[in-house]
């Protein structure tokens, strides 16, 4: 049996199922190109005039977008530059009310043991004297209570024994 001629048969049958792969393939590349083309015409007559004019305003306002960067710059520098000027006196008044602060404790301080010494010599001075004399003005007062007492009782005819004085 010649199998020469089912090859044949077989091989002529792939050809022409290739062939016509390729050409729908062909067909689907062709319908794809022309959506393509048809999509980059939209985006030619859409985008491209909105590009432009968005770079003819980016040219147009070039000059005023580095006039603002400028001033803004500038701006930063001096509300740095004030910033740390704020800072060092912030700094220096913080200090100063510190020494003020540490100043007037000391002077409450000092204050306080004046008072204090103030209080002991005026204790030593003056209460204490004053303690002696009051003693010493009570006992003459009692002194004379007891003289005049006895000069009443006497007059009385009533005799204190002298327990009873001491009692």
């Amino acid at each position: 049996m010649d199998y020469l001629p089912i090859f044949i048969a077989f091989t002529a049958a792939a050809v022409v199922i290739q062939a016509g792969i390729l050409v729908a393939m062909y067909l689907a590349v062709r319908q794809t190109s022309a959506r393509m083309e048809a999509l980059a015409a939209d985006v030619h007559t859409k985008v491209m005039p909105t590009a432009e004019i968005v770079h003819s305003m980016l040219v147009e306002f070039r000059p005023q977008l580095q006039n603002l960067v400028t001033n803004v710059s500038e701006s930063s520098t001096k509300v740095r530059a004030q910033i740390e000027r704020l800072d060092a006196t912030v700094s220096d008044v913080l200090d100063r009310t510190r020494l003020q602060v540490i100043r007037a404790d000391e002077l409450m301080s000092r204050t306080i043991d004046r008072v204090e010494s103030t209080t002991e010599l005026v204790q030593k001075t003056v209460a204490s004297p004053v303690r002696q004399l009051s003693g010493v003005f009570q006992g003459i007062q009692t002194g004379l209570e007891f003289l005049i007492g006895a000069k009443r009782r006497s007059r009385e005819g009533i005799s204190v024994s002298q327990d009873e004085m001491f009692i």
